[in-house]
């Protein structure tokens, strides 16, 4: 797949190599400001708790 995108890329390597960093970064970006935010409140992993106990009082 890299070889395909490094491929199609316009021009000599030097530009290829700066247009895969912009896209790579662009990719990046997108994934920190727009997926991970709205996939946040699913994973399972939010509701850790370490070090802390709770003691739950019964009121019988």
């Amino acid at each position: 797949m890299y070889g395909f995108l490094w491929r199609h890329l316009p021009g000599p390597w030097p530009v290829k190599l700066l247009i895969s960093l912009v896209l790579v970064a662009a990719a990046v970006y997108l994934l920190m400001e727009y997926v991970f935010p709205v996939i946040a409140p699913y994973m399972p992993f939010n509701d850790a708790t370490v070090g802390v106990e709770t003691v739950q009082e019964s009121t019988s």
